[in-house]
């Protein structure tokens, strides 16, 4: 654990073919502004990485990047995982925009992720809202986001394929009801059961982290509290990204 989380600041090195691909698609779509600086490979997979190699040096000449191959420990010695399959992206990094309501499509579906401990969980949250199809990701100045690499990995991909803004929650809030949405939020205090909810688009939902939650900005301001019923007692909370992504598809399959 060490290990990583001394790799944290290396927020631009990324693994293996999902990450690649993600990001290639995240640039080509216009969500992102990173660019690729090299891709280095192990050299002794070779053989086994030919259509891969093939895909990823058609894209250094349309995009204007290096392509190495290296040794084995090179590999192992950047990566953090044993996922990586062979192949380590270097990028620059990624610009995200300050959350204007320009950015804000008309009857969509975002979510606010505020205040989540890990960077993996952070991940496996995107990984569901971008498969519930959700219009984008709002998040504080202060986000995992910093750790781009761990945090694709974990999403498989879906963080770099994704519309990403930063604000403050004081002015998320404002900014979704000057546009009509309505704000749901992830809490018990004065509570209804998400199964028993209207989850109707335009929709802002916030989920915040097992151990700080929402901040008041929100749950002060919200038209709507939610909670997750369990099937049984059970005294402990959800990972907040159990939580946002259950809710993700329930509003999915809300408004079908």
């Amino acid at each position: 654990m060490k290990r990583e989380e001394s790799r944290f600041a290396e927020s631009n090195i990324f693994e293996g073919m999902i990450s690649f691909r993600a990001i290639i698609n995240g640039i080509e779509n216009s969500i992102t502004d990173r660019h690729i600086i090299k891709v280095i490979y192990d050299k002794e997979r070779e053989k086994k990485l030919s259509g891969h190699l093939s895909y990823i040096k058609a894209m250094s000449y349309k995009h204007d990047f290096e392509v190495f191959p290296v040794k084995s420990a090179e590999i192992d010695e950047v990566a953090i995982g044993a996922s990586h399959g062979g192949i380590i992206t270097y990028c620059t990094d990624r610009n995200f925009p300050s959350l204007s309501v320009e950015n804000i499509v008309k009857g969509g579906f975002y979510v606010m992720l505020d205040g989540i401990e890990d960077p993996y969980n952070f991940g496996y949250a995107l990984r569901s809202i971008y498969a519930s199809g959700a219009d984008g990701i709002i998040l504080p100045e202060r986000n995992w986001m910093s750790a781009a690499g761990v945090v694709c990995r974990a999403s498989a991909g879906a963080s770099e394929q994704m519309n990403i803004y930063v604000t403050e929650p004081e002015l998320c809030v404002s900014k979704f009801k000057s546009e009509g949405y309505a704000v749901a939020c992830a809490d018990l205090d004065n509570s209804v059961s998400a199964y028993n909810a209207e989850l109707k688009k335009p929709l802002l939902l916030a989920v915040g982290g097992e151990k700080r939650g929402l901040s008041k900005a929100f749950t002060e301001n919200a038209d709507l509290i939610v909670r997750l019923d369990y099937g049984r007692d059970f005294p402990a909370a959800l990972s907040a990204a159990s939580a946002a992504s259950i809710l993700a598809f329930e509003i999915f399959r809300q408004n079908r």
